[in-house]
């Protein structure tokens, strides 16, 4: 893979309206950014669980602050790789105009890296998935094909992200968010189908990236950057190099900033984060300062800052040492587990603390068994109304789905599909009042 190729321009939809000129289209990844900080689904993340319930009086992150900060943290991490690269060739400006815009790309791909995520964190995915393997959705599998099948009962994130940005939604026009290519690429962690993925063994089909209606769209956009094609069928290519980068500055945000919120909420004590984060600071006159400072919560966010510094250090330092291993398609891990010691181990303490005390904890649990409920509650009346639409009660639950989410499509496949698109794009508390609404747990005021 070369550069060149992968920093397409070209827009999803509006293809035949990019000329080519390679200085005006430095703008365009700019464009990307602003076309997704305005969108209506980034703003629904804004009342998206992170990892904790959304809270009252404290505040913790939802999936839009995280979504913000991953930018900013990708944006430094394209940022330096650029100006070393820039430092080692002058003429790199000539040679490959766009690669100054790295910074943009990462970061309008970090922005939207969470759109397709469903209400109530990943619990939200497995929910979904367990309507079809465990729920009256089995029904439908003689309905379907085997791949359509697969994205149904391994309801996926990643791939749902990009249908959203690509799909022709009724009304919204024909190329979705009519973001490049290169923005499009660059949130693709796993190119593959469906059955492919979970495959543990390459870090490209772990899970997949993208559902069966949108796999002739994404060799598209493949081809055009001359991504590594590694199978026909089922799907697979290696990761474009940029997802290295996308998935460190994740990676940096959850490790580190899960802790802070976790003190917030009095999960985990100020020196059980301290002994976390002080080794990642660097900083030998950092325990000095600390000292001067009353406030704990303060002491938390000077040590966040600096831990956040080292690893956006460690994790471009890995990038560029490893750049012709990633092009060539072959190296097989996350930045983030390449880093060298004594850090790596302290990331993998962090990950262990993490499990065992924050996403195990009391309200974790809880709204991850919610998010069942109330996911499934939802499948269980939306699909059958949409699929067989034969009752009033059908027709009445039908009238309650945005026009935008309904298909001309006939085939039991499309239909499921945009059933999920109503439920998995809303919000936490849109969802549980829908959800206690048609089950007439409470009833909606007439105001």
């Amino acid at each position: 893979m070369n550069w060149e190729k992968l920093l397409s321009a070209k827009r999803w939809g509006n293809e035949d309206r990019f000329a080519g000129n390679q200085k005006e289209a430095r703008s365009e990844f700019q464009r990307d950014y602003d076309r997704i900080i305005f969108s209506s689904p980034f703003r629904r993340l804004q009342n998206k669980t992170q990892v904790f319930p959304l809270p009252g009086s404290v505040f913790v992150h939802n999936r839009l602050t995280h979504s913000l900060e991953v930018a900013s943290v990708g944006r430094s991490l394209g940022t330096i790789f650029y100006n070393r690269i820039k430092a080692e060739d002058a003429n790199v400006d000539e040679t490959c105009p766009l690669l100054c815009e790295i910074g943009n790309i990462i970061a309008s791909a970090c922005l939207a890296h969470d759109l397709g995520n469903p209400a109530f964190g990943h619990s939200g995915e497995a929910a979904i998935s367990h309507y079809f393997t465990n729920g009256a959705g089995k029904a439908y599998e003689v309905q379907v094909n085997k791949a359509e099948w697969e994205d149904l009962i391994n309801f996926e994130g990643n791939a749902n992200a990009l249908r959203i940005l690509t799909h022709p939604f009724a009304g919204k026009g024909t190329g979705g968010f009519a973001l490049t290519y290169a923005t499009l690429a660059a949130i693709a962690k796993y190119p593959c189908a469906s059955l492919s993925g979970h495959n543990k063994a390459n870090i490209y089909t772990k899970k997949y990236g993208f559902f069966q209606s949108e796999q002739s769209g994404f060799e598209k956009i493949a081809m055009e950057m001359e991504l590594i094609k590694v199978q026909d069928e089922p799907m697979v290519y290696k990761r474009h190099p940029l997802v290295y980068l996308v998935e460190a500055a994740d990676d940096i945000c959850y490790n580190i900033i899960d802790l802070e919120d976790a003190h917030r909420l009095k999960i985990l004590s100020y020196t059980e984060v301290e002994t976390l984060l002080i080794p990642l600071c660097n900083d030998p006159k950092l325990p000095a300062r600390l000292a001067t400072i009353e406030d704990d919560d303060a002491k938390i966010t000077l040590m966040r800052a600096k831990s956040i510094s080292t690893l956006i250090g460690l994790c471009s330092n890995v990038f560029y040492e490893q750049q012709e291993a990633i092009l060539n398609g072959d190296f097989n891990q996350s930045l983030m587990d390449a880093i060298e010691e004594p850090f790596l181990a302290v990331m993998k303490e962090i990950e262990r603390i993490s499990y065992k005390k924050i996403y195990n904890y009391s309200s974790v649990v809880q709204i991850e068994v919610a998010g069942y409920q109330v996911m499934g509650g939802l499948l269980e009346e939306f699909i059958p109304a949409y699929l067989q639409n034969e009752s009033k009660y059908h027709k009445k639950l039908v009238e309650l789905i945005p026009k935008q989410f309904l298909t001309q499509e006939t085939d039991t496949y499309t239909k499921i599909q945009s059933v999920l698109d109503f439920i998995s794009g809303m919000t936490d508390i849109y969802a549980v009042e829908l959800f206690r609404k048609i089950k007439g747990i409470s009833f909606p005021s007439m105001s």
